[in-house]
């Protein structure tokens, strides 16, 4: 088996994070979004947001799980400390491509933000996850991550979408 690690993304990996989440997403979320929401993921504007991800600075992170020469997936996390005390630590993307699941590069990356966060003072996390994806939703349970009871529905541009939030321990004890 290749080596399988995970690292800061950087401006050469923005093809490869645009590819994955393409695939997942027509992957798993075919019948929740609207087509059109799908062909924005390989648009110069889908690009533009990367680039500026990769380059966001202090307090976010983008990371990608290689194995080998492949990017497999990719984990968007951020911290967020506002002037009234309000923290929040959140993953706002973790995604690995179908083919490449079942190898723990989802644990990985999650593994990899998590310690991020921490590194900032935080020591719990959140995730919004489709309320349909049970994939995801079993992958955070497994993490000890646990639905706070907060929902959102959000606006797909044909119907809406609606989603659980997810919270836990950035303090990971990932289980197979």
């Amino acid at each position: 088996m290749a080596t399988a690690t995970v690292r800061p993304a950087t401006d050469d990996d923005v093809d490869a994070i645009m590819g994955v989440q393409d695939r997942a997403w027509r992957t798993a979320y075919a019948d929740l979004l609207p087509p059109a929401a799908l062909d924005g993921l390989s648009s110069e504007a889908a690009r533009s947001h990367w680039i500026d991800a990769v380059h966001a600075g202090e307090g976010f992170h983008l990371l990608v799980a290689v194995e080998g020469d492949t990017t497999v997936g990719f984990c968007a996390a951020a911290h967020y400390a506002g002037a009234d005390g309000l923290s929040i630590s959140e993953i706002s993307t973790l995604l690995v491509e179908p083919r490449w699941g079942r190898r723990g590069h989802g644990g990985r990356l999650l593994a990899h933000a998590a310690a991020a966060l921490r590194a900032t003072g935080a020591d719990t996390g959140r995730a919004w996850v489709p309320e349909a994806d049970t994939a995801s939703r079993h992958f955070y349970a497994r993490a000890g991550w646990e639905p706070d009871g907060a929902v959102r529905t959000l606006d797909t541009g044909s119907g809406t979408l609606r989603e659980m939030r997810f919270a836990g321990t950035l303090d990971l004890r990932l289980v197979d």
